[in-house]
């Protein structure tokens, strides 16, 4: 699904009302929709022939006897310029879901001239009021970009870390009749291809000392099995790790991180049965703080409730053996110049 990233270039059909002209899209609209498709959210377009036998299974799913419901915007020259489709589909109730009817946003497409003017929202909020309203859905789905996804997790789309999409693909029979001495290379669309690799949550640390090279951290209010960490947390999704760590560390300080940036530490952590992903941390050099600015950080309650700056061996005695572990690595690594790299953080 796209982003509506481009600028708009063009008038659009809603100035006089003052908001998209959405409305329910019936079996003549399939082509349209279908080219879409294939212009807009596939990785590669269709070729004429998948677009006519795309078009023939569409039609008749856009009836009322059909599973397939969509809304559209319509361009001033009557073409389509915005467009969302969802199909419907049977699943074994349970209580977040008790209809047993769940939704696949398929497609949310719209053609660059008119993005950033809300068509996307306008089309997908049409679909699912209709099919939470009028069509009984209780579970939503949908797979999406990271520029999109602000907009579905406004309209109340959550991911899900521990959840991997995988997917399954019949291969063409083998008839042996050219035996290969080397596996040959064949080209898979860019979703099929991310959807294989492994999953990680990103992190961002900033370490910090006073003047005599002696870290500050901050003692958590959530994490009794962490509970002094360096400044820092999870990366947004999109959003690029020095960015992040000035984010956090604002949110977390009140103090302002000046770079440029330098790369103290590579943190990597293996997945466990509580968190069955694995996660990368990148620590970074925030450097030396005088005593005005350490009794100047202002602690965010709902995360940290004490600052402390301790020496080395203070700090071994207050924190568990494998945060000691990268706390000295980070040390060592700005005291050296040698960036350090740690594959051990979680194991124990």
């Amino acid at each position: 699904m796209n982003a509506e990233t481009a600028p708009a270039t063009a008038p659009g059909p809603s100035a006089a009302a003052g908001r998209p002209p959405v409305r329910a899209a019936t079996s003549a609209d399939a082509g349209a929709i279908t080219r879409m498709r294939s212009a807009y959210v596939l990785s590669a377009p269709l070729t004429d022939d998948w677009l006519r036998l795309s078009t023939d299974e569409l039609a008749p799913r856009l009836t009322p006897q059909g599973d397939a419901r969509a809304f559209v915007v319509d361009a001033p020259d009557g073409t389509m310029a915005a467009c969302a489709l969802g199909l419907i589909s049977p699943v074994l109730p349970a209580p977040a879901y008790p209809r047993g009817r769940a939704a696949r946003v398929q497609i949310a497409a719209t053609r660059p001239e008119f993005r950033r003017r809300g068509y996307a929202r306008a089309v997908v909020t049409a679909l699912l009021d209709h099919l939470a309203d009028v069509e009984d859905v209780t579970l939503f789905e949908l797979h999406t970009s990271p520029e999109a996804a602000p907009l579905y997790r406004e309209l109340g789309f959550n991911g899900n870390p521990a959840l991997m999409r995988m997917t399954r693909h019949r291969q063409p029979a083998d008839t042996g009749a050219v035996p290969r001495a080397q596996p040959v290379s064949t080209w898979v669309p860019p979703q099929v291809y991310a959807d294989s690799l492994p999953r990680a949550a990103a992190y961002v640390c900033l370490y910090v000392t006073d003047e005599d090279d002696r870290p500050l951290q901050l003692h958590s209010v959530y994490s009794p099995g962490h509970p002094w960490h360096m400044i820092g947390g999870a990366m947004d999704l999109g959003e690029r790790p020095w960015d992040a760590v000035v984010r956090e560390c604002g949110e977390e300080t009140g103090m302002t991180a000046v770079g440029p940036p330098r790369l103290l530490a590579t943190v990597f952590g293996v997945p466990r049965a509580q968190r069955p992903y694995s996660t990368l941390q990148l620590i970074f050099d925030g450097g030396r703080l005088t005593a005005e600015q350490i009794r100047g950080i202002t602690l965010n309650p709902r995360e940290h409730d004490e600052v402390r700056v301790l020496s080395l061996a203070e700090w071994e005695a207050l924190m568990p053996a494998r945060d000691f572990v990268r706390l000295r690595a980070v040390e060592e690594a700005r005291r050296t110049g040698v960036a350090a790299y740690i594959d051990t953080w979680g194991n124990a």
